[in-house]
C-alpha cells in the first residue's frame, strides 16, 4: 500500500474514532528526521485505546508525542504511521491545596500546572528545560531531571498515581490520589523513563511542596574542578539543605551567562530557602569561596537558564553531542576528568552543567573552533567515554547530528535487556510503540 493510501485509509478510522478536525494527514512534524504518515489528538483515554487497538490490528507503529521537548534519545524510528499527540489532555482531574496534591492530564504544560498552583503558594517541584512546552506525559516518559532534583527528589520521589493505556489497547491505573498509597505494583516507577515504549501516559498524580517564601542563590569560584568538588564534599557534610547544588564549568557559564566574571570559573550555585537567619547562616557555612549573590528574579532567571542548558547547547551549536551522565557521588570527579580527555583527544570541547549532589551530569561536546568532524570522530567519542567511564555510571544521548545518530544512540547493550523486553512484551506484544527506538 502506497504511503498516501495508508494516510488515506488511516485517517479515515482515526476520524471515526476522535472526529475529523483532531485527525492530520502527512502532518508536518518530525520526530528524529522520520515522517509520520498521520496526525491524531485524541481526548480521552478511550479514544487513545481504540486508537491503539486500531494499531495492533493492523500492525501500524505509534509514536506517542507531548511537547517535542526531548526527541533524541535512542535510535531514529525507521517509521511512524500514527504521531499520537496528548495535547487535548489537559483536565485537572483533582486538586486538594490542604493535602498538597494534583492529579492533572498528560497533555497539561508544566509551566501552565505550576502557574495555576502558585496562587496557593505551592510548588511543583520538576524543572525541566523547555518548561512552557514540556508536558506533563513527557516529563514522566523521559524522567528529565532539572536543578531542583537535589531538594525536591526526582520524580519517582513524588510522583504518587499514573494513568495509561498500554501498547495492546488496556486502560490501566498505578498508585492513587493520596501520598500513602501501598495498594498494587508501582508502575509510576516503572513507566517514568520508559520513553513512551510500553504505554501512552494519559494523566498522573503528584504531591506538591508549599512554596519557598525567601530564598538566595550563593555563587562559590573556583580554580579547577577538584577545587569544586572538595567545596561539593563540604556542603554535603553541612548542615546545609539547599534546593539546589549545581556545578557549571567555565564553558558552560560563557554560554548561559556570557560576559559574568563567574565564566572564568569552576562555580557551584546553592540555592537555599527559609527565613532571614536561616540565609545568613547559609553565608556563614559557605564562606570566602562565594562571589556574588542573587535573589528575586535575577535568582529565578538564572536558575531557568540551568534547566534549560541542553536546548540552549544544541541552540547554540546544532553539531554539538549532548550527553546525560549518571555516577555515585565519588565518581563525579573522574567523570569530568574522563569527558574532557576524550573529547580533547577526538577534536571537541566540553561545557558540563550538573546536580553533583545526585551524580547527574550534563556534557555539551563541540567540535572545536576549525575542526572539522566526521561521523568516526561522533562514534570514536562515544565509544571512548563508554569504555573509560566508571562501570555503575550510566550514559545517553540527549542531542546530536542527525546523520551519526543511527551510529551512536545505543553503542552498549544494557545489562538488564532481558528483563526490559519481558516487560515490553507484556505491555506491548505486538511492539507497535515507538518500535526501534531502543533495543527492541
Amino acid at each position: 500500500m502506497s504511503t498516501v493510501a495508508l494516510a488515506t485509509r488511516v485517517g479515515r478510522e482515526l476520524s471515526a474514532i476522535c472526529g475529523a478536525e483532531h485527525v492530520a494527514e502527512a502532518p508536518p512534524e518530525r520526530i528524529a528526521g522520520c515522517a509520520p504518515a498521520v496526525a491524531v489528538r485524541p481526548g480521552s483515554a478511550d479514544e487513545i485505546a481504540a486508537i491503539l487497538r486500531f494499531a495492533n490490528e493492523n500492525s501500524l507503529v505509534v509514536a506517542p508525542a507531548g511537547g517535542g521537548t526531548q526527541q533524541q534519545t535512542g535510535k531514529p524510528p525507521a517509521q511512524i504511521d500514527i504521531l499520537l499527540h496528548t495535547s487535548r489532555l489537559t483536565e485537572t482531574e483533582h486538586y486538594d491545596p490542604g493535602d498538597l496534591t494534583v492529579g492533572i492530564g498528560a497533555g497539561c504544560t508544566v509551566a501552565h500546572l505550576c502557574h495555576n498552583i502558585s496562587q496557593d503558594g505551592l510548588l511543583f517541584a520538576p524543572d525541566p528545560p523547555l518548561w512552557e512546552r514540556a508536558t506533563i506525559g513527557g516529563l514522566l516518559a523521559t524522567g528529565i531531571t532539572g536543578p531542583r532534583r537535589h531538594g525536591y527528589g526526582a520524580l519517582r520521589d513524588y510522583c504518587i498515581g499514573v494513568r495509561f493505556v498500554t501498547g495492546d489497547g488496556r486502560i490501566g491505573k498505578g498508585g492513587g490520589r493520596v501520598v500513602k498509597n501501598v495498594a498494587g505494583y508501582d508502575m509510576m516507577k516503572l513507566l517514568i523513563g520508559s520513553w513512551g515504549t510500553l504505554a501512552v501516559i494519559t494523566g498522573a498524580s503528584f504531591k506538591l511542596f508549599p512554596y519557598p517564601r525567601n530564598s538566595r542563590t550563593f555563587v562559590a569560584c573556583f580554580a579547577n574542578a577538584s577545587e569544586a568538588m572538595a567545596f561539593r564534599d563540604r556542603v554535603l557534610r553541612s548542615p546545609l539543605d539547599p534546593i539546589c547544588l549545581e556545578l557549571l564549568s567555565p564553558e558552560a557559564s560563557a554560554l548561559l551567562t556570557p560576559g559574568s566574571p563567574a565564566a572564568s570559573f569552576w562555580t557551584i550555585s546553592v540555592r537555599g530557602a527559609g527565613s532571614d537567619a536561616v540565609l545568613a547562616r547559609y553565608r556563614s557555612e559557605l564562606g570566602s569561596a562565594v562571589m556574588h549573590e542573587m535573589e528575586g528574579e535575577k535568582e529565578a532567571g538564572f536558575w531557568r537558564l540551568v534547566a534549560d542548558f541542553p536546548a540552549l547547547a544544541a541552540e547554540r551549536d546544532p553539531d554539538s553531542l549532548l550527553v546525560n551522565l549518571s555516577a555515585p557521588l565519588r565518581d563525579v570527579r573522574r567523570v569530568l576528568d574522563v569527558s574532557d580527555e576524550v573529547a580533547a583527544a577526538n577534536g571537541f570541547t566540553v561545557a558540563a552543567v550538573g546536580r553533583v549532589g545526585h551524580g547527574n551530569l550534563v556534557v555539551s561536546l563541540s567540535p572545536a573552533v576549525g575542526r572539522q568532524l566526521t561521523k568516526t570522530n561522533y562514534t570514536t567519542v562515544m565509544g571512548r567515554l563508554g569504555e573509560q567511564l566508571p562501570h555503575d555510571a550510566s550514559m545517553s544521548v540527549l542531542h546530536c547530528p542527525a546523520e551519526v545518530r543511527p551510529e551512536i544512540a545505543m553503542l552498549r547493550t544494557p545489562t538488564h535487556f532481558a528483563s526490559m523486553n519481558a516487560v515490553k512484551q507484556a505491555l506491548d506484544p505486538k511492539n507497535i510503540l515507538n518500535r526501534g527506538r531502543f533495543l527492541f
